[in-house]
């Protein structure tokens, strides 16, 4: 152990964007429970790479007893967790290739901070994740302008994604939710699983449910 520049983190002042973690190639910032966590002090190169990109003023570098840095390799976690925001491409002229709508990372349920940045005051699209691949105008008619949610109500824990969209509700100006899901039976649990999560978060945002078919087609839009 030596006295050397070492990250601290006010775990008060974090609001779960995830930014640093984005940015420190070191893998020293891990995001758990929607706040931002040195995973390891020989992880961290005290150079603060990661302090420009934080929105609260939650990190800075003090000096203090530490293990000497000798950072992972490859970094530790998973870089597709960290949150990021994306900033999408204009609409696509017509004839030109299509981009990506996508204004958010991460997009799974399970990933996402509740206290992400991008979801305060959002029109939140919940998808299931089969549904960009049947609907083949998915960004266009779905992602544009929405900050975007995936799961399987079939193959991932359906209590967990209850109690997650609860409190992401429950943390957040939510200004509507869209629900989009496959016509077959088991993808229906993505509806109970979000009216589940509004009911425990007593919100009233106004909801639609959007059933596309196996063909490609919206077979029905209703709004409750």
């Amino acid at each position: 152990m030596t006295a050397r520049k070492i990250l601290r983190i006010d775990a008060e002042r974090c609001n779960g964007c995830g930014r640093c973690a984005s940015a420190c190639a070191e893998g020293a910032i891990e995001m758990h429970d929607g706040k931002a966590r040195l995973v390891k002090d020989s992880y961290c190169d005290g150079l603060g790479a990661c302090i420009g990109g934080c929105p609260t003023g939650a990190l800075t570098i003090e000096e203090r007893e530490a293990a000497e840095f000798s950072a992972p390799h490859p970094p530790r976690g998973c870089p597709g967790s960290a949150v990021r925001i994306l900033g999408p491409e204009a609409p696509t002229p017509s004839g030109a290739p299509a981009v990506s709508q996508l204004s958010n990372w991460p997009v799974q349920i399970t990933l996402v901070p509740e206290t992400a940045s991008w979801l305060d005051g959002s029109d939140l699209l919940i998808a299931a994740d089969c549904t960009p691949f049947a609907f083949a105008d998915f960004h266009r008619r779905f992602v544009r302008g929405r900050s975007v949610l995936v799961g399987c109500p079939k193959l991932d824990d359906a209590a967990s994604y209850i109690e997650k969209l609860a409190a992401i509700f429950a943390r957040n100006d939510i200004r509507s939710v869209e629900v989009v899901f496959m016509q077959v039976p088991c993808c229906g649990g993505l509806v109970r699983v979000v009216r589940s999560a509004k009911e425990m978060a007593a919100s009233s945002f106004p909801l639609r449910l959007t059933r596309i078919g196996m063909d490609g087609s919206i077979l029905d839009s209703t709004v409750e």
